[in-house]
């Protein structure tokens, strides 16, 4: 299933490495439009993968359902139900393995991580959400990862969305970052454990996505 030993293409991305880059905070950076004329063909790969393992709205461990639809690729997938969070190597819907990350998934987390100072980031894992407009991601932090020294890598598609970019505490203050489809965020070291979050959806139109969001979420989770 793994694909690292056969050095993923990066052609997609190199011209990427002339876009804007913006700090969030330390070990944090937004990689403006990094993506961007790239979001059909990575859409193409996320059919691929939806047809195996198709979107499904997670329970959460206090029985609430979520609004966000997602879906796995990779190694593992990271599920929700009312025994808790984990990450998993089978589809408990499907009880079959992820499907594989794609090769453009895996070069575009190496280059955009390689780009924010993250050069030995692999991930087993890619989280695929689809928003809706009204869904969101309230604050929360990533910590179900056996590797927090890795990264995260967040690609946006489609409807522009509010990112809530938050401190290490869930009362410190929160700014509300706008993010554009093809814009990456990554964040790691000293910034992995910030809260952050997804401000419910606003009404859009996309030409790739009508008025959906699609989020990839790449993480080192073993």
């Amino acid at each position: 299933m793994k694909r690292i030993a056969n050095h993923p293409p990066r052609d997609l991305f190199s011209d990427a490495a002339s876009s804007a880059t913006e700090t969030l905070g330390p070990g944090a950076t937004i990689l403006r439009g990094f993506v961007r004329g790239q979001e059909s063909a990575l859409l193409g790969e996320v059919a691929k993968i939806v047809a195996l393992s198709p979107f499904r709205h997670l329970v959460t461990p206090g029985g609430f359902r979520m609004s966000v639809a997602m879906t796995n690729c990779g190694e593992v997938g990271w599920v929700s139900d009312r025994t808790g969070y984990r990450y998993d190597p089978m589809d408990p819907e499907t009880r079959r393995p992820w499907p594989a990350l794609p090769d453009a998934f895996l070069g575009l987390a190496l280059t955009a991580a390689a780009r924010a100072g993250f050069d030995h980031f692999v991930p087993d894992a890619c989280l695929i959400n689809r928003y809706e407009p009204g869904t969101k991601l309230s604050l929360h932090r990533d910590y179900d990862e056996r590797d927090v020294a890795a990264p995260i890598v967040s690609v946006s598609i489609g409807v522009p969305a509010t990112f809530q970019w938050g401190g290490l505490k869930r009362n410190d203050r929160t700014r509300r970052v706008r993010l554009e489809s093809g814009d990456v965020v990554v964040w790691g070291g000293e910034s992995r454990f910030v809260y952050h979050g997804i401000a419910a959806l606003a009404e859009g139109d996309h030409p790739a996505t009508g008025p959906l969001r699609i989020n990839l979420t790449f993480r080192k989770a073993r």
